[in-house]
């Protein structure tokens, strides 16, 4: 029999604003920078809607650049500081784990607009720490009960490991791991049509069927 299930009372959004020209710039080889720009908004705007819909009760998004229209209310902004993946993912749970009542904490990336129907899985009963791997290596969610910046030590970020190296860190740290489903990143053109085709319901999939339809879309 298992027991009760234990969500995070804490989301956490890692995001970039989606400005053209700063944004999914691996998308640029077939895509206009703008178009790159309205799919990333897109992505961000599903994101935030199915962090709204979870039962946590504190939303954060940790934003590179400045909050716009695709924000609503009900979302605290913390700052990114400069440096790698790994500091600011360090930083993103300092800066909601430090608080009481906010923990435990899971932290999302933008790439990934069809999370909307996993993100109930990320259950931390029994568990120190969540994870949810990419099909690219990466991963798409981690979670924690405390901050802890040994978890990033050492793992090297945007590489076909980073995932394996993660889990492995974690599991080195001594913390019980529960995986999350596997995702597809929305990283270069045939991300996009694949997550587009199997999420049709998104805002994701609207905007990258309008550039089909305009000859935008591979």
């Amino acid at each position: 029999m298992t027991g009760p299930a234990e969500p995070a009372r804490t989301v956490v959004l890692l995001a970039k604003a989606p400005v053209a020209g700063r944004v999914k710039t691996r998308l640029h080889s077939a895509f206009a920078p703008r178009d790159a720009a309205l799919l990333a908004r897109a992505s961000l705007e599903d994101t935030i809607s199915a962090i709204s819909s979870t039962s946590a009760a504190h939303r954060v998004v940790a934003l590179d650049g400045d909050p716009g229209p695709w924000l609503p209310p009900g979302f605290d902004v913390v700052a990114q500081p400069s440096g790698d993946l790994g500091v600011r993912l360090g930083a993103a749970f300092r800066a909601v784990l430090d608080r009481p009542g906010h923990s435990p904490a899971l932290l999302v990336g933008m790439d990934t607009p069809q999370l909307g129907r996993h993100l109930g899985a990320a259950d931390f009963a029994g568990a120190d720490a969540v994870l949810g791997l990419t099909d690219d290596g990466g991963y798409w969610a981690i979670g924690l009960r405390n901050a802890d910046d040994r978890v990033f030590d050492g793992v090297p970020m945007s590489t076909d490991r980073t995932g394996a190296a993660q889990l492995r860190r974690l599991r080195d740290l001594g913390l019980r791991v529960r995986l999350l489903p596997r995702l597809r990143d929305v990283d270069v053109p045939a991300d996009a049509r694949a997550v587009a085709l199997d999420a049709p319901g998104t805002r994701f999939a609207a905007a990258w069927r309008r550039l089909a339809d305009d000859g935008a879309a591979p």
